[in-house]
C-alpha cells in the first residue's frame, strides 16, 4: 500500500465520520466493564439489536461482581433475544475470572484478554482501544470488506484469521484515535460499503477505489 493513498484514505474517512458516526450508548463511556459487556454483546450481532438489551444488562448487572455472582440461568434470559446461545455462559465464565485473576479489573492486555471464554482477536482489541484507548485495528467482516474493495486485496475465506487482512488492518489504522478510526470503519461498511448493494456513488473513496473502478470499466 502507498503512503500517499493510505493517508487519502484515512483523511475521506475521517472526513465522512465528521456527520455519519452512529451513537451507541457503550460509545459514550470509556468505563472497562460497560465496554467488556458491550463488546460482548455486540459479537455477531447488529449494534441496533444490542443497544436495548445493553441498557438492561447493565441495569440488572451494573458490575462485575454483580455479574460474576448472577446465575448463568438468569444471563441467558435476559440475553436470548440476541442468539447465540453459549454468550451467557462465556460472559459468566470471563467476569469469574477477571474477579478471581485480575482483582476485579478487566484487563488492560490483549494477551490477557485472549485467555477469557469466548474472547477472540477483534474483542480483544476492541477493548483496548475503546476501553483503554490502546492505538489498535480491528477487524471484522465490514472491516475486510472495505480493504478489499478498496486496496484489491483478496483475503482468506475466514476474514477473522487473515493475517494479510490484519496485516493490512494495522498499516491502514491512523498513529492517534484509533478507536474512533475503528468505529469509523465500521459504521462506512454498515452504511455505506454494503455487502450487498454498496452506495458506490455515495462513496467518498470511489475515486480510487479497486473495487469501483472494475465495476466501472
Amino acid at each position: 500500500m502507498e503512503k500517499k493513498t493510505v493517508a487519502w484514505f484515512q483523511s475521506k474517512l475521517k472526513a465522512w465520520a465528521t456527520e455519519n458516526l452512529r451513537d451507541f450508548a457503550w460509545r459514550r463511556t470509556i468505563e472497562p466493564y460497560r465496554i467488556f459487556v458491550a463488546e460482548f454483546l455486540l459479537q455477531r450481532t447488529i449494534a441496533g439489536t444490542v443497544a436495548p438489551i445493553y441498557e438492561r444488562f447493565l441495569l440488572q448487572y451494573p458490575t462485575l461482581e454483580s455479574l460474576a455472582a448472577a446465575p448463568t440461568e438468569s444471563v441467558a434470559l435476559l440475553l436470548q433475544p440476541l442468539g447465540l446461545s453459549f454468550r451467557a455462559e462465556r460472559i459468566c465464565q470471563s467476569a469469574n475470572i477477571v474477579m478471581q485473576k485480575y482483582q476485579g479489573k478487566i484487563p488492560a492486555s490483549e494477551t490477557q484478554l485472549l485467555s477469557l471464554p469466548g474472547v477472540g482477536k477483534y474483542t480483544a482489541r476492541s477493548i483496548c482501544a475503546n476501553a483503554f484507548r490502546q492505538p489498535v485495528a480491528i477487524l471484522d467482516t465490514n472491516v475486510a470488506r472495505i480493504i478489499e474493495r478498496f486496496f484489491g486485496i483478496k483475503g482468506e475465506r475466514v476474514k477473522s484469521r487473515c493475517k494479510i487482512l490484519w496485516a493490512a488492518a494495522d498499516a491502514i489504522a491512523p498513529k492517534s484515535d484509533v478507536s474512533r478510526w475503528n468505529l469509523t470503519l465500521l459504521d462506512f461498511g454498515a452504511a455505506i460499503c454494503t455487502a450487498r448493494k454498496p452506495k458506490c456513488d455515495e462513496c467518498p473513496l470511489r475515486e480510487k477505489c479497486c473495487y469501483f473502478a472494475k465495476l466501472s470499466g
